[in-house]
């Protein structure tokens, strides 16, 4: 499964930003609870997801937040494989508009759903396990690899 550094980077730091004000604290505030002295310039860049974010400094910014590491990271995971629980929300027309030959039969399908669905239907869609293993097999794809692809896909 391909993994987009950058976008994995960015969520994990609007999440950190999330939590961080779900506390009603700023960067300031936040720095003071930390355990190690970091510049309000490096939260930030953590925050924005410019900047990676070391295990160790993770695990420091979560505890000062009283969250777990893994739950945060669960978040985070969620955002960037899947919106719900076993689902997968895609933006057919992005779908449509990627030309590589092996998504061929999922580029058809997302082509006619979106012709059914006229000028007024939704051109997002929630795919679940079973659909995502169907046309992963008529892709000739791992469903892991095609769920890693339309992560690409998906409308935020």
């Amino acid at each position: 499964m391909l993994i987009d550094a950058e976008d994995y980077q960015r969520i994990l730091g609007d999440e950190l930003r999330k939590l961080r004000r779900s506390r009603g604290w700023t960067r300031k505030e936040l720095n003071q609870h930390l355990q190690s002295e970091i510049s309000l310039q490096t939260l930030a860049t953590y925050e924005l997801g410019t900047r990676q974010c070391s295990v160790v400094r993770l695990v420091e910014l979560c505890v000062a937040m009283d969250e777990l590491p893994q739950d945060l990271l669960a978040k985070v995971h969620r955002r960037v494989f899947v919106d719900e629980p076993g689902r997968v929300r895609v933006d057919l027309r992005k779908v449509v508009a990627d030309a590589s030959d092996e998504l061929l039969p999922l580029r058809r399908w997302a082509e006619d759903r979106l012709r059914q669905s006229g000028e007024h239907g939704g051109a997002e869609v929630a795919l679940d396990l079973p659909a995502l293993e169907r046309m992963a097999e008529l892709c000739g794809l791992p469903t892991v690899d095609l769920i890693g692809r339309l992560r690409r896909y998906v409308s935020r």
